[in-house]
């Protein structure tokens, strides 16, 4: 069964996402700020992380930006989600060290089909 963590500060999009994922088969790991999602990423290794960009403590682009500096986790691939047209684009999101993006508010097919390609 494919892990994949999930960081995000917004309570409805974390139980919209779980919801999404554990209908897959996939199994879901949560984390509510970004630090605690840099903690978890090296205890669960996970398969796939999801990013909200605005998040306490350590923003998202931030965690992404040291997963990719870290040895031990730079193979696991980095999805953002973000509200924001400005981070929502491949060339700023490859500048972060992240393999791609979801923009908020996602249609459910577009974000199963995202999140598939990269657990493949």
């Amino acid at each position: 069964m494919k892990k994949i963590l999930i960081a995000d500060d917004e309570p409805d999009i974390v139980k919209i996402v779980q919801f999404r994922l554990k209908g897959q088969g996939y199994e879901v790991i949560i984390a509510v700020n970004g630090q605690e999602a840099l903690d978890m990423a090296g205890k669960v290794n996970p398969d796939l992380i999801l990013l909200d960009v605005s998040m306490p403590f350590l923003k998202g682009d931030e965690v992404c930006q040291k997963i990719k500096a870290d040895e031990a986790l730079k193979h696991i691939p980095v999805l953002l989600m973000t509200a924001s047209t400005r981070i929502a684009n491949e060339e700023s999101v490859l500048q972060l060290g992240a393999q791609g993006f979801i923009l908020k508010p996602f249609e459910t097919e577009e974000f199963l089909e995202t999140v598939g390609k990269f657990l493949k």
